[in-house]
């Protein structure tokens, strides 16, 4: 059998409406990791960690209160499915596949139009790890590590001149 290999594409997410369907842990990892990139978020949950509600508080985030509905999704770019009813997130990633919207279903990889990766961020440089589903162990070692070498690195360059690329 044959893994199914996803591309990794770097996308500016700053305009783009978000959606998350869920209120737990799992949300609000998802939650604090994208902030690094928008503040277009809506969380849709009945109920929602402190975390989830103290961002929404500080201005960083939208809260809906209450069972999702359709029309969340409406001029969505992303969805991501985190609530632990399989039943609900099938339903969330068949209206998404519909209407154009990618989607991501926590646990359920076949059902994920991408990954969502782990995150280094250094000054203006972003890396994401990841890998097939059996391999989370592993993504989780080596996006550790790279944070690592990140914060090992010099600080930005800016009007010096670049260090020549060894591979030229």
């Amino acid at each position: 059998m044959s893994t199914k290999r996803y591309f990794p594409l770097f996308v500016d997410l700053s305009d783009k409406k978000i959606v998350i369907v869920g209120g737990g842990k799992v949300a609000t990892r998802r939650v604090k990791a994208l902030l690094a990139f928008t503040q277009n978020i809506t969380v849709v949950a009945p109920y929602q960690t402190s975390d989830i509600q103290a961002l929404s508080m500080a201005g960083h985030l939208t809260i809906e209160s209450r069972p999702v509905r359709r029309s969340d999704f409406l001029n969505a770019f992303l969805v991501l499915a985190a609530t632990d009813d399989r039943k609900l997130n099938e339903t969330i990633c068949d209206i998404c596949r519909d209407e154009g919207i990618f989607v991501h279903v926590e646990d359920v990889q076949e059902d994920c139009d991408f990954i969502f990766p782990g995150i280094c961020i250094q000054d203006s440089l972003v890396v994401g790890v990841t890998s097939h589903e059996k391999e989370h162990a592993r993504a989780k070692i080596l996006r550790a590590s790279i944070q690592k070498m990140m914060e090992q690195l010099p600080p930005r360059y800016g009007d010096e001149e670049e260090p020549e690329d060894e591979q030229e």
